[in-house]
């Protein structure tokens, strides 16, 4: 439905005031982490988007310590879990343990229980595992035994994962991986910036001290605004033509792109792209969606949602390029 003039006004102001505490919290993480600010908008997004973030990237890159700083920042209780390939479903959920004093069998909850959950190296686990994690994520409730717990809000699964050894892993099936907001990929610092995190190293400095600026309350008010951001039909018909075209390249004009896609992307492909462009407006303190917020998180979105064939990846065809191709050749509204 569409905003007035004066609604999107007065939109505009309710983001100015539930968006104060934005610059707080980058300041706050900025204390611990250099650069990165990429990895950490996009954590953001997630957080407003109440949406699940997964990231890869290589070792040292700050993935972990970026996530703990931000959970720092917020008043929210953080747990970090390790994969391995020897962890089970029960050291994720929790388990009934029997009490010999009770004579009865107590439940002992597990670190999912939390606000923010830090699913280190998720591929390392076996499949169970996952499963148990993912459903969690989905449903957002756990059941032991015969006792099912909803999981307190807000509730955020920040999974990372390494590419390079395959050795002792587990990759996630593409079923699971939908279940996340954004997959997004995280690069090497640049050079100024890697300059200052040798000099913070070398000189031995204490780790800052990540004190919490931001409540839950605030969080969830700044929720409540992001869904009600203005979507123009025009820009529900440009994300439906980019998702469709993953699916039917040829009915988009794009027939090369055909014998590159085994599959396409899902419905929640849409559905995030949409929540995540109004986190994004959201960031930028406009109180309407416009088609840059959606390319800008168009990739993060969809790279885990599109399948490659074997000709693609013999040709070195990833699903980035097929979602450029697909930008590129989109029309704007």
């Amino acid at each position: 439905m569409a905003k007035t003039a004066d609604e999107i006004r007065q939109l505009n102001e309710r983001i100015q005031d539930a968006g104060r505490f934005l610059e707080l919290l980058r300041a706050e993480v900025g204390k611990a982490i250099i650069g990165q600010s990429y990895m950490l908008d996009r954590l953001l997004i997630g957080l407003l988007s109440n949406g699940h973030v997964l990231l890869e990237g290589v070792p040292g890159l700050a993935k972990t310590l970026t996530i703990k700083s931000l959970s720092q920042a917020i008043q929210a209780k953080f747990s970090r879990i390790q994969f391995t390939p020897d962890l089970l479903p029960a050291d994720v959920i929790g388990t009934l343990i029997y009490n010999q004093q009770k004579g009865d069998f107590v439940i002992r909850k597990g670190p999912i229980f939390g606000n923010f959950i830090l699913a280190d190296e998720i591929n390392r686990a076996p499949a169970k595992v996952q499963s148990a994690l993912l459903e969690a994520m989905q449903e957002r409730q756990v059941t032991i035994g015969e006792t099912t717990f909803r999981l307190e809000e807000p509730f955020l699964v920040l999974a990372t994962q390494n590419p390079l050894e395959q050795e002792g892993t587990y990759p996630l099936p593409e079923a699971q991986v939908d279940r996340f907001l954004m997959k997004v990929v995280v690069s090497y610092p640049s050079r100024a910036e890697e300059q200052l995190i040798i000099r913070q190293s070398v000189e031995g400095l204490s780790s800052p001290v990540i004190n919490p600026v931001v409540s839950q309350q605030e969080i969830v008010n700044a929720r409540n605004v992001v869904r009600s951001i203005y979507l123009d039909e025009k820009v529900e018909q440009y994300i439906l033509d980019i998702v469709f075209a993953t699916r039917n390249p040829a009915d988009a004009g794009l027939k090369d792109l055909a014998p590159l896609i085994s599959y396409g992307s899902s419905p929640r492909g849409s559905i995030n792209l949409a929540i995540a462009a109004r986190a994004q407006a959201f960031l930028n303190r406009r109180g309407y969606v416009i088609p840059e917020d959606v390319r800008s998180i168009c990739t993060d979105v969809l790279r885990h949602r599109i399948g490659i064939t074997y000709e693609a990846e013999a040709e070195n065809v990833t699903a980035e390029a097929v979602v450029a191709q697909i930008l590129d050749k989109i029309e704007l509204p």
